[in-house]
């Protein structure tokens, strides 16, 4: 199943029938939860990734290590009756990044580490992503410099799974791609990656592998991270044009074994995202959305309790993520700008959805348990979900499940991606949404 064939374009196939897959980048368990339930029943494969920043050997924000992550998306996938060969896990980032105010050895040993306990793990699918400069160099490194650290890289992963007796991985090229978690101000346009630039990625780490004695792992190389014109804000999307992306979609024709990985994929809808895929960009990666749909859910929840329950506060929930992330301001402060009420209104409703980075701590989650608990087995009235949660008034008038219409959230964005990915409806999803629903 995590097989090179997996990732890859099949270049004899037409555009209309192009087969790509989808990445989960969250570590959120309910949108884990919904891919793995998405999975199930619909009898296909999930790929969820963590990033080197959210999990790593020292814990990451998460504070889980790659073992812990994949410990608890396997122990999810049970409840969820999807067997353990249906799911792939991914390392994306993983390079010096989280260490880049070190010097680059000593980031570059901890990178050494990360990679080793992502792969000891069972991660099968590994970005290398050396990029960014390091203590005393310049923000970003050139090609020559990014291939070689990631040779570097590749060959801790090779010797991981030779050691732990775990099937080598496939990897991921290239760096090109938008700020993580999308821009911090308004966009206008956004340039696809050059083709020049492309090639020059892919034929520098084709030498630098085969210099070092991995040209085995570097036929493992399924994707090579390109900027394909997408980009999102805190307020606006700039959807995907195919037109401006030709030339860099022709450097495929003389790549067969090689698609493009596309970042930043978020809130483009069914139409652009399937374009992608069309045009050989067959790993789309997928995050802020889905947990923007989750806090879309979780606020809606919100203010069905508010009116059904005179004694709790109309938006207690949003009350104690807003005491919360003014209380700990890092994670929003720098993203956010303008006057006081745009910063406000930004924390909780931004596209870039910075509050994620909010609900792993102790008061959102006995906020979101309060929430659910004033909730669940409360039969709502079909006009108050109207009123508040309109796409889910299936939920009206049974005992309610509050975790179970999160999902359900999350999983209509994970639809849109499965119908991207396969050019059909993914077959079993409960809720679907139009192209223009996330724009």
């Amino acid at each position: 199943m995590t097989g090179p064939a997996l990732f890859r374009r099949d270049p004899t196939v037409a555009k209309t029938k192009a087969q790509g897959i989808t990445s989960l980048c969250s570590a959120h368990p309910l949108v884990i939860r919904a891919g793995l339930e998405y999975a199930a029943r619909t009898g296909t494969t999930v790929l969820i990734e963590a990033t080197c920043n959210q999990v790593n050997h020292q814990g990451g924000y998460t504070g889980m290590t790659p073992a812990d992550f994949a410990a608890r998306v396997f122990s999810m996938a049970d409840a969820a009756g999807l067997a353990h060969d249906r799911i792939i896990l991914g390392g994306d980032h993983l390079g010096p990044n989280p260490w880049r105010k070190q010097t680059a050895e000593a980031a570059m040993a901890e990178a050494e580490k990360m990679v080793a306990a992502y792969i000891e793990a069972g991660f099968s699918k590994i970005h290398l992503d050396a990029s960014m400069g390091c203590l005393g160099e310049p923000e970003a490194l050139d090609d020559a410099a990014t291939a070689g650290r990631a040779a570097r890289l590749a060959k801790v992963a090779e010797e991981a799974a030779r050691r732990s007796g775990r099937t080598p991985p496939v990897y991921i090229i290239g760096t090109e791609v938008p700020p993580p978690g999308g821009a911090d101000h308004v966009l206008t346009a956004i340039e696809p990656t050059s083709a020049k630039a492309a090639r020059t990625t892919i034929a520098i780490h084709r030498s630098v592998f085969a210099d070092a004695g991995l040209s085995d792992a570097f036929a493992r190389v399924v994707g090579v991270v390109v900027q394909p014109g997408v980009e999102f804000g805190n307020e606006n999307v700039i959807l995907y044009d195919r037109d401006k992306a030709k030339a860099l979609c022709a450097v495929l024709d003389d790549e067969p074994d090689l698609a493009f990985e596309a970042h930043s994929t978020d809130y483009q809808g069914r139409g652009p995202l399937r374009a992608l895929v069309e045009d050989g960009f067959a790993i789309l990666k997928v995050g802020p959305e889905l947990t923007f749909a989750l806090r879309e859910a979780l606020y809606g929840l919100d203010l069905i309790a508010g009116d059904l329950f005179p004694d709790r506060a109309p938006r207690a929930l949003h009350d104690a993520m807003e005491t919360l992330m003014l209380e700990k301001p890092g994670d929003w402060a720098r993203h956010y700008g303008g006057t006081v009420e745009n910063q406000r209104i930004q924390r909780h409703y931004s596209y870039s959805d910075r509050i994620r980075y909010y609900w792993n701590q102790k008061e959102a989650e006995a906020a979101v348990s309060d929430l659910f608990a004033r909730l669940s087995g409360v039969s709502v009235p079909v006009t108050l979900f109207r009123q508040h949660l309109p796409h889910f008034t299936a939920f009206a008038g049974t005992p309610l499940d509050p975790a179970a219409l999160a999902v359900a959230a999350v999983g209509r964005v994970v639809e849109d991606y499965a119908y991207a990915s396969t050019g059909r409806a993914g077959g079993g999803a409960p809720l679907t949404r139009d192209n223009t629903a996330s724009r």
